[in-house]
């Protein structure tokens, strides 16, 4: 596994991989390649001892050319300048390629919140949302949770908001609370395109994924839900990992008693089901026909890449493979649905609750999914299309083709001007 990667040359990489194959100046692929605008700040607020701390904190706004900004806040100790950067540009072009009207931001503080208390942790919230608050709105940057924030820090962050500008607008920001204007299936979203981007990349390489393998790496959110739905469709969990280990049974187990071990003990090293305990690394490597990494940004190296069986990957963290994992993978057949499509169902549900917030009128469940459903599958449509017509053996740099086309359409079309 390797940390050395910085994640901002890694999207530049797979921009300009895909750069290649679009009729687009250098002058406007350049543009495409940096964000807009970044904030850099200190907070600094009061411990529960009466001491001070400060904590640095960021928020790129990359591109907002189809849109207002979108993206998470997360709070990590790994949290970083390029970390933000790269990631507000992945989200430009995850909403690009499903095709919803907005642009890319990503914020941070780099913070352990297991070190601090609930109510050290909402000042800092406030502290944040003050700092941010010129920048965003419902037209402008609209921030949701990444990385170990939630609802929670949504409605602190949207309260503080309104407070500030005596105003509603539950629209300035998503994955709220439902009773705080927030959407049905929001909290599913993430892991349920995960497996519907698999599900279409099954059909396309003409696989069966009735009864077939699958281990998932990470098993916060994203990854539990994903192993629990593609268990769902029938699919086998044979092995799951989180921060402390990994379990596997080559019969499969069933993934929501495992999230209910995790639960109780803090992870599913020890889940009963398990026949044997394994690291992160083996999860990564097992002989499966569905691997999904779940946790956080490279995962898998150009090493670890050469012992990769996988037959299809797909992407629910953001950023699980380095540039040379990527063209390693490549060499090797493996189809990689990239994180910008797989795990796009989080910015799409919330731009539904975006939409639903500012219409006042909200939406079922049912609904939600029908219409999420429809998202990713379109995408993946647009990104079989652009492997075929462009000849592309990437399915990552294929779906960059579309996104970047759509994100390059919209600023020829609104023109330039000083």
């Amino acid at each position: 596994m390797s940390d050395e990667a910085n994640p901002f040359e890694s999207l530049q990489s797979q921009i300009d991989d895909a750069a290649a194959y679009l009729d687009i100046g250098d002058d406007v692929i350049e543009r495409l390649k940096y964000p807009e605008r970044i904030l850099e700040t200190n907070l600094t607020i009061e411990r529960d001892d009466g001491d001070l701390e400060r904590f640095k904190a960021f928020r790129s706004q990359f591109n907002g050319d189809r849109g207002p900004y979108k993206g998470g806040i997360r709070y990590h100790p790994q949290v970083s300048r390029d970390e933000v950067r790269a990631l507000s540009g992945w989200m430009t072009y995850k909403t690009a390629i499903v095709d919803i009207p907005l642009g890319g931001g990503k914020g941070g503080i780099v913070i352990d919140p297991n070190d601090y208390s609930e109510a050290e942790l909402e000042r800092l919230t406030r502290a944040f949302a003050r700092e941010i608050r010129p920048m965003i709105g419902e037209d402008q940057d609209v921030p949701a949770p990444d990385v170990n924030t939630g609802q929670r820090e949504m409605n602190w962050i949207k309260d503080t908001y309104e407070t500030l500008e005596n105003t509603t607008e539950p629209g300035v920001i998503t994955g709220k609370a439902l009773d705080s204007g927030g959407s049905e299936g929001r909290v599913e979203a993430t892991g349920r395109s995960t497996v519907l981007a698999a599900r279409e990349a099954f059909d396309y390489l003409d696989k069966d994924l009735e009864g077939a393998t699958v281990a998932v790496q990470g098993y916060g959110n994203a990854g539990w839900i994903a192993a629990k739905l593609i268990d769902e469709m029938g699919a086998t969990v044979v092995a799951a990992s989180d921060s402390s280990g990994g379990i596997y049974n080559a019969d499969g187990f069933d993934p929501v008693a495992a999230k209910d071990h995790k639960n109780e003990t803090g992870s599913v090293v020890g889940y009963a089901e398990s026949e044997e305990e394994i690291t992160n690394e083996d999860v990564l490597t097992l002989d499966v026909d569905l691997l999904i990494p779940a946790a956080l940004e490279n995962a898998i190296d150009a090493d670890l890449a050469e012992d990769v069986t996988a037959d299809v990957i797909s992407e629910a963290a953001n950023g699980p493979l380095t540039p040379e994992a990527d063209e390693v993978l490549e060499e090797k057949d493996v189809f990689v649905i990239p994180d910008i499509l797989a795990n796009a169902g989080g910015v799409t549900v919330s731009y539904f609750e975006w939409v639903q917030n500012r219409q006042r009128f909200y939406w079922s469940e049912e609904r939600v999914n029908e219409e999420l459903e429809t998202h990713i599958v379109d995408g993946f449509d647009a990104l079989v299309e652009s492997l075929e017509e462009h000849d592309i053996e990437n399915p990552r740099t294929a779906a960059y083709v579309v996104a970047m086309q759509r994100v390059a359409d919209a600023f020829a079309e609104a023109g330039s001007w000083p």
